[in-house]
């Protein structure tokens, strides 16, 4: 913000060894400055310029208030003892300066005034207007914010305000306070979300409920959207419900003030951080002013050399003097904490879905291992949905192969980079359409309703949750469209050879010096004229999956596939729909003799080794390219 400024209205830079003196006081009252609150006499701590003779000097220093400023011989009878002249910090010996004032919250209100438009009913709510917990007065409405577990837009105030001693989370928020129009039934504008009282500061925030909402600050034409830390000299603005558009001039930064709370089960006095805001010389408020009863929650903005309020909201006002001093001080809590305590934001956030849209959804890489994998091509390829010219559904970190025919996919090539992968979980993700091609082509949830079909994954779900995290989320939410699913009976999903189907990517990690941690895999269904018809269309038995990687140890490129069936694959004995699943372990070859699918170069990079002598096979006869996989070790 601002640079240091010694004199109202001087623009002079910071002096350059002023940050680091401002540093040592800093961290001198983040260790010791509420040990000194517990005088009686003192009323709060900070930094700030040092006062002689009722103007300010160039000298920073620790600057003290204390409720009565008397003489030595007379601060027994206080209760209290002299503040040193100076305090050691380090190598320097910091000045302090010690001012009469006592601070009190800005919601005691004393008398009834002419309603003006920040004090009626509004539908739609705006910064600057009355508000209250029904059990209070009124204070201010200071901005729209937005809770960042909900994305929800809520009411930004003080905690004894929204809260106040007698109030809970849940409690209903009325707008105007009850102060203002005392029809809280009728006036009821959302109800308490979270709150908090202490060192962050004393702020709450509150649901909006039936009402619309500007987040334009009344009177300012202004609305926050950054949030930034005050610096000694800054001018600011605000806009309260009870003195309407006051300015001020930060005196002083990293200031602990004590205030009496003064009703309920709550202590008291508690102890609240923030800076302390004076009167702007150059843009007097009306008596001298800045603040008065009813004026806690605002919020205040800097403001620009021709005292035009920017975006950048710097504090939440909760306590002033009170007391009509012409030289009237004000204090603030540190907008950036508010919003950490509080967990909200100035802006909406992004909603997750547009988010994600934010990702390019560029499919599957057949570069991604360092050479060329690319993905099978079709025998019959007017069976395949095409999507701008390609054959190819683009999604994050995979690309699906569509039947039109079968509706569902003839294939599934995906990428995974371990080094990676971000653990996210599913819950609130549904299955749904993909919207850039015709739903007819794919089988939705009227499949899966009261049977046992379950909603089975081609690429798996953890497989393509990597990257950044929007990223990874946009692939996650991705992986749950139909086109990636089919339908598995759940005794395929339950038996998968003691899970080692949906295993096969893990065990190559655990088990194989993978280069990079690095893998492509590709899988789909085996389509056969003979599949089981359900609900007009054919469920597949028996599926394929392909996984390569390139061997660190060998350095070389390896290719393996692996089918699920009930057929049984080394006797030709067709499944009855009744044979428990089986796995296998399959030649390129002999799966795009299986599937009608061209693997091309990558039948060079098959890993597959057929024994020459089996059980069954005839001396002489080619060697079978399956074997049966029946433990981990086999897999590989």
């Amino acid at each position: 913000m601002a640079a240091d400024v010694p004199q109202e209205g001087s623009q002079r830079p910071t002096p350059a060894d002023a940050d680091v003196k401002i540093e040592k006081m800093r961290a001198y009252l983040r260790s010791h400055g509420r040990s000194y609150l517990e005088d009686p006499n003192i009323s709060s701590v900070g930094i700030g310029y040092k006062v002689k003779d009722g103007k300010r000097t160039e000298k920073l220093c620790l600057q003290f208030t204390v409720k009565s400023k008397r003489g030595d011989d007379k601060l027994e009878a206080l209760g209290t003892t002299s503040i040193p002249k100076t305090i050691q910090m380090d190598d320097w010996e910091a000045p302090t300066d010690v001012l009469q004032r006592e601070y009190h919250a800005s919601y005691k209100l004393v008398a009834l005034e002419q309603k003006s438009d920040r004090k009626q009913r509004r539908d739609t709510l705006v910064p600057g207007i009355s508000v209250s917990h029904p059990a209070g007065t009124a204070g201010t409405l200071g901005a729209i914010v937005y809770d960042q577990h909900t994305g929800q837009a809520c009411m930004l105030s003080n905690w004894h305000v929204l809260n106040t001693p007698r109030g809970k989370i849940g409690d209903p928020v009325v707008q105007p306070g009850p102060y203002d129009d005392n029809r809280v039934t009728l006036n009821r504008a959302g109800k308490l979300v979270r709150s908090h009282l202490g060192l962050a500061g004393d702020c709450a925030i509150a649901s909006i409920e039936n009402r619309g909402f500007d987040p334009t600050v009344m009177e300012l034409d202004a609305r926050p959207l950054r949030l930034g830390r005050p610096e000694l000299g800054d001018l600011v603005v605000k806009s309260g419900r009870t003195t309407g558009v006051t300015y001020g001039r930060v005196r002083r930064i990293e200031t602990t003030v004590k205030i009496d709370y003064g009703e309920g089960d709550l202590q008291d006095l508690q102890h609240i951080g923030g800076f302390e805001i004076g009167p702007a010389e150059d843009r007097p408020a009306d008596q001298r002013q800045i603040s008065g009863g009813g004026d806690s929650g605002s919020i205040w903005l800097i403001a620009g050399d021709d005292g035009t309020a920017t975006d950048v909201m710097v504090g939440l006002h909760f306590a002033g003097e009170g007391n009509n001093d012409p030289d009237d001080h004000a204090i603030a809590c540190y907008a950036h904490s508010v919003c950490e305590k509080l967990e909200i934001a100035l802006a909406p956030p992004v909603a997750p879905a547009r988010a994600e849209e934010a990702v390019e959804a560029a499919g599957y890489d057949p570069e991604f291992l360092g050479y060329e994998l690319a993905a099978p091509t079709l025998s019959r390829a007017g069976d395949a949905v095409s999507l701008n010219g390609s054959c190819l559904l683009p999604y994050t970190h995979f690309s699906v192969c569509l039947s039109k025919e079968r509706r569902m996919a003839h294939f599934v090539a995906w990428n995974i980079d371990g080094g990676k992968i971000k653990c996210l979980s599913r819950n609130g993700l549904e299955f749904t359409y993909d919207a850039r091609i015709p739903e007819r082509y794919q089988v939705g949830d009227e499949m899966y309703a009261d049977n046992r079909l379950d909603r089975g994954h081609l690429a798996r779900r953890a497989d393509l949750c990597w990257g950044s995290r929007r990223e990874a989320m946009k692939a996650n939410r991705d992986s749950f469209y139909f086109t990636n699913i089919t339908p598995q009976h759940q005794s395929f999903n339950q038996s998968q050879r003691h899970g080692l189907w949906g295993l096969l990517e893990n065990a190559i990690f655990e088990d194989v010096e993978v280069e990079g941690l690095r893998v492509s895999a590709m899988a789909g269904p085996v389509f056969k004229d003979r599949d089981l018809e359900y609900r007009g269309l054919k469920v597949p038995s028996e599926f394929w999956k392909l996984v390569a990687y390139v061997d660190s140890e060998d350095n070389r490129a390896k290719v393996k596939a692996y089918v699920l069936t009930q057929d049984d694959l080394l006797n030709d004995i067709e499944a009855l729909q009744l044979d428990p699943f089986r796995l296998y372990q399959i030649s390129i070859a002999e799966l795009e003799r299986r599937l009608g699918l061209d693997f091309g170069d990558t039948r060079d990079l098959d890993a597959f080794v057929p024994e020459s002598v089996r059980e069954g096979v005839a001396e002489g006869a080619a060697p079978r390219a399956v074997r049966e996989v029946l433990c981990r070790e086999d897999l590989l």
